[in-house]
C-alpha cells in the first residue's frame, strides 16, 4: 500500500481553468519553486559507484507485488517510477517525477497529470498515457486493498497525447488528487505481450520472470528466495531531474535473505551485509559489543523519526464474540505488566504507547477543547460519553502492589462481563473457557507473548502462543483466522483516506485490509470523514485528535511500546550530506554514497 497521502492546498472557487503546477503541498505552498535545481538535503555532487548490501528476513517467491499473494522481492519498487515523488524536508509535499505537471479544479472533482515527453522504459519505448491508465486498472482490479484505497476514482482516461485524467465520484475530498500521484506506472506493452516461451504474461499472477521497468535501477540477477540484486541504469531518463539529483548513488543495491533473525544479525557482524535497522531493544543493548564496533569499522547511530507516528499493540480480533465486550478488552490491558516487560525484555528503553498517533502533534491529550471539542459534539450521540470527561490512560505500572491491583481490576472486569473462574479456568455462563491464541511469525515476538501469558493464566485465561512461518501468517491475517496478533499501524503527519482502511466499517471484513481488529463503529466512521474532509491544517489536527481519542476510548487494542528513534548499524563505507532531511529518518541509502577512503580503511571494499 502506498504511504498515507498528502493533502494539496485549497484553491479559491473560480471559473478560470485550473492551472498547471509542478508540485502540491499540504501546508501552504511547496518549498521548492518550479526552477529548483535539487532538494536542499542532497549532495548534488555525490559520486556514483559502489555496492550497498542490505538484508531481509524470510524469503520471496514473486517479482510482481501488485497481487496480494506470495512474498514479493524486497526493493522491487526500485525498477519503477511514480507520477509524483515526495521531498523529505517538508510535510506532505510532492513534486513531479513521471508527470511534469498536475492540475485539478477547485472542487477536487478530478485531477489531470501531464507526462514528461522524455520518460521512457528500459527498452527505450516511451512511457505513455495508456501505460498510466492500464497500470491504474491493473492495480485496482487485482489488489483489493488498492481497489479500496482508490475506490473514489470513478474513471481514468487518456485526455491528451501525454495527459491522463482521473475523475472522482465526489467533490471536496482534498486528498484524492495527490494519492493518484503516488501511482506506480508499469509498461503495458510488456505485461500484455508473451514471454520468451510464447506464453501470455498475466499481471494477476505472481512471477519470477524479470519484469521490464523504467526506474533508476533494473534487476541484475537473483536467486529465487535467497537474493536479488539491482543495478543502476546508466542512461536512466530521469537521472538529472531536480527530484533525483544527489540520489540513487550506488551502482548496485543487493538484498540477501535470512530465514532466522539471529543468523541475520550474526551475518551482519561477519560483514555479509552493510546496513541494519535494529528493531530489538535487547539486541541493541547487548549484541553490538564486538570488535568491529570498538575499532570504528561499524557505526551505531540513531536517527529521530519525525515523519510518522504509530500504534504498536496486542490486537484482539473483534470478529470473535469473546472480544466484543469492551470490559474484556480493558481487562486484557490491565493484565499487561508493561513495566516488568520493559525492564526484563527491553532494558528499559521503551515507553508505553498511549495514542494511535504516538510521538506526533496528532496525538490527543487531556480533555478535548476548541475545534476538537466542536467536532466531537457534532457526533456526540455516536461516541462514548467518557471522551468528554475522562482523558485516556493506560493502567498504572510499577511494583508488585500495582501489579496485584491491576490483576484484581482485570478479574473484576471479567466478572462484570459474565466470566468466572471454575477449576482454575475462566469460563462464561455456558461453561466455555476463555482462550486466546497469540499468533506470531517473528521469533522476536515469542518472548513478548510468553511474558504476557503467565499473567493472563493467573486470571484463568487459557493462552497458546502459536508461531508460524511468514506465508502462513500472512494468509491467516488475510483470512482473519486469529485471536490476537502483535503488530501495529504507522501514521504519516497528514492522515487521510487510508484511515478508512485502518478503522473503517467497510474495511472490517474485507480481505487484505489493515483493519486487523475488525472495528465497525459509526462514530469512528464519522470521524474518519472529518479527517478526510478537513479544510485546513488546524481542522485536520483537531479531527485527528478526536479520532484518536475515540479509538482509545473503545479499548480496541492493548497498547504496547514505542521508541522515537530509528536504531541503525552500518559498516563504515558510506558518506552522507552534512545536514540530513528533517523527515527522512536517515534516508539511507537514498541520499548516501560509497566512500572509497572509508571503505579502504574499513576493509572489504566492493
Amino acid at each position: 500500500m502506498p504511504p498515507p497521502a498528502a493533502v494539496p492546498p485549497a484553491l479559491a472557487p473560480t471559473d478560470a481553468p485550473p492551472q498547471w503546477r509542478h508540485a502540491v503541498a499540504l501546508l501552504g505552498t511547496p518549498k521548492y519553486q518550479p526552477d529548483f535545481k535539487h532538494f536542499d538535503y542532497v549532495n548534488p555532487d555525490a559520486p556514483k559507484g559502489g555496492l550497498v548490501r542490505l538484508s531481509d528476513n524470510g524469503t520471496f517467491d514473486s517479482l510482481n507485488d501488485i497481487v496480494p499473494r506470495g512474498n514479493p522481492a524486497a526493493g522491487i519498487s526500485l525498477i519503477y517510477d511514480t507520477l509524483m515523488t515526495p521531498s523529505f524536508d517538508e510535510v506532505a509535499t510532492e513534486y513531479g517525477l513521471l508527470a511534469e505537471a498536475v492540475r485539478y479544479p477547485a472542487d477536487f472533482s478530478s485531477v489531470t497529470y501531464r507526462l514528461r515527453p522524455e520518460a521512457k522504459w528500459h527498452d527505450g519505448q516511451p512511457v505513455t498515457a495508456d501505460d498510466v491508465v492500464w497500470s491504474f486498472e491493473a492495480l485496482t482490479k487485482n489488489n483489493p486493498r488498492q481497489a479500496f484505497y482508490y475506490s473514489h476514482v470513478k474513471k481514468a482516461e487518456v485526455t491528451g497525447e501525454r495527459e491522463v485524467t482521473f475523475t472522482f465520484d465526489q467533490t471536496g475530498n482534498r486528498e484524492l488528487p495527490q494519492i493518484v500521484g503516488q501511482l506506480r506506472v508499469m509498461p503495458k506493452h510488456w505485461w500484455t505481450a508473451n514471454d520468451a516461451s510464447g506464453k501470455a504474461r498475466d499481471i494477476s499472477q505472481g512471477t519470477l520472470e524479470i519484469p521490464l521497468g523504467g526506474g533508476a535501477y533494473k534487476i541484475k540477477q537473483m536467486v529465487p528466495g535467497r537474493s536479488i540484486s539491482y543495478e543502476r541504469v546508466p542512461d536512466y531518463w530521469a537521472a538529472n531531474l531536480p527530484v533525483n539529483v544527489g540520489t540513487n548513488n550506488f551502482n548496485e543495491q543487493r538484498y540477501d535473505y535470512f530465514r532466522d533473525e539471529t543468523v541475520e544479525l550474526e551475518a551482519f557482524k561477519g560483514d555479509q551485509y552493510d546496513y541494519r535497522i535494529e528493531s530489538s531493544a535487547k539486541d541493541w543493548a547487548t549484541a553490538y559489543d564486538f570488535p568491529a564496533v570498538k575499532a570504528g569499522k561499524v557505526i551505531l547511530e540513531e536517527f529521530p523519526n519525525r515523519a510518522s507516528g504509530s500504534m504498536q499493540a496486542f490486537i484482539p480480533n473483534l470478529r470473535r464474540d469473546k472480544f466484543q465486550d469492551q470490559r474484556v478488552r480493558r481487562a486484557l490491558n490491565f493484565a499487561l505488566d508493561f513495566d516488568g516487560m520493559n525492564r526484563t525484555l527491553f532494558f528499559g528503553q521503551y515507553k508505553r504507547t498511549s495514542s494511535y498517533f504516538q510521538n506526533t502533534e496528532l496525538a490527543s491529550s487531556g480533555l478535548p477543547q476548541g475545534k476538537e471539542l466542536e467536532i466531537l459534539q457534532g457526533v456526540k450521540d455516536l461516541v462514548p460519553a467518557s471522551v468528554f470527561t475522562t482523558p485516556y490512560e493506560n493502567p498504572p505500572t510499577g511494583g508488585e502492589d500495582v501489579r496485584r491491583a491491576n490483576l484484581r481490576e482485570a478479574a473484576r472486569l471479567f466478572k462484570e462481563a459474565g466470566y468466572e473462574v471454575k477449576g482454575g479456568k475462566l469460563v462464561n455462563a455456558k461453561g466455555e473457557p476463555f482462550t486466546i491464541e497469540i499468533l506470531i511469525a517473528n521469533p522476536a515476538f515469542e518472548r513478548v507473548a510468553l511474558f504476557y501469558k503467565p499473567t493472563l493464566e493467573r486470571l484463568g485465561v487459557t493462552v497458546n502462543v502459536r508461531q508460524v512461518d511468514t506465508s502462513q501468517y500472512i494468509n491467516r491475517i488475510r483470512a482473519r483466522d486469529f485471536d490476537m496478533i502483535i503488530t501495529g499501524w504507522g501514521q504519516s503527519l497528514s492522515p487521510g483516506n487510508e484511515q478508512r482502511d485502518f478503522w473503517g466499517s467497510a474495511a472490517a471484513d474485507r480481505e487484505g485490509s489493515t483493519n486487523y481488529a475488525g472495528i465497525k463503529d459509526p462514530g469512528i466512521d464519522a470521524l474518519i470523514e472529518k479527517v478526510i474532509y478537513a479544510r485546513d491544517r488546524e481542522e485536520l489536527v483537531a479531527a485527528t485528535h478526536a479520532l484518536d481519542r475515540v479509538l482509545l476510548a473503545h479499548d480496541y487494542v492493548v497498547p504496547s511500546w514505542n521508541y522515537p528513534n530509528t536504531r541503525t548499524a552500518r559498516w563504515n563505507r558510506f558518506s552522507r550530506p552534512e545536514t540530513l532531511p528533517e523527515y527522512g529518518s536517515g534516508a539511507f541509502p537514498t541520499i548516501w554514497w560509497w566512500d572509497d577512503a572509508k571503505a579502504k580503511a574499513t576493509g572489504g571494499a566492493k
